[in-house]
């Protein structure tokens, strides 16, 4: 009888484990949400009274869907984390475009609808799921930017990851300024 139980247990929780696993909601492709963005919106009126006193740039960062393995035949996704920050511990800094392109260079999203603020130290982040593979192994993003004059430029940089079984890979890109 005790046997029978344990039996019946476990293909009790083999059920459920199933029906928990069948019931997965479905997801965007990237952890990118419109909403998060807007309590970093800059009020045009407050951008506006400031720009004039602004130094304005741009930046490049590369990022990758999917890296090759072995060949170009076999390849392997990735999760790329985009961080976004403010290095001055005094100044708020303005971030106005943040635009995604594939290997191509063609335009996959923007993630602002308006400009956002970083307050001094501050740090937001994009992430890119490794189901998201628009991007390919040529992807990047091009950031503008306004700060102060005496105020350091925003630090842009990229962490990509993909951890399988017992094996995990990482590494890191750099943004570079263009103009």
């Amino acid at each position: 009888m005790k046997r029978l139980f344990k039996i019946f247990g476990a293909a009790a929780f083999v059920f459920l484990l199933g029906i928990g696993l069948g019931c997965e909601e479905s997801k965007e492709i990237s952890t990118y949400n419109y909403n998060h963005w807007e309590d970093h919106y800059v009020t045009s009126e407050d951008f506006l009274s400031t720009q004039d006193s602004l130094t304005a740039g741009k930046t490049y960062l590369s990022i990758y869907s999917h890296i090759y393995s072995i060949s170009m035949k076999q390849s392997q996704s990735l999760t790329a984390m985009v961080s976004l920050r403010n290095v001055s511990d005094t100044d708020t800094i303005y971030i106005s475009k943040a635009d995604y392109y594939n290997t191509k260079g063609e335009l996959i999203r923007n993630y602002f609808k308006q400009p956002i603020y970083l307050n001094p130290l501050e740090t937001v982040e994009i992430v890119i799921d490794e189901r998201d593979n628009h991007g390919g192994s040529g992807a990047n993003f091009i950031f503008k930017w306004t700060t102060k004059a005496t105020t350091p430029e925003p630090y842009f940089e990229a962490i990509m990851t993909s951890l399988r079984s017992s094996q995990g890979l990482s590494f890191t890109t750099v943004g570079r300024r263009m103009e």
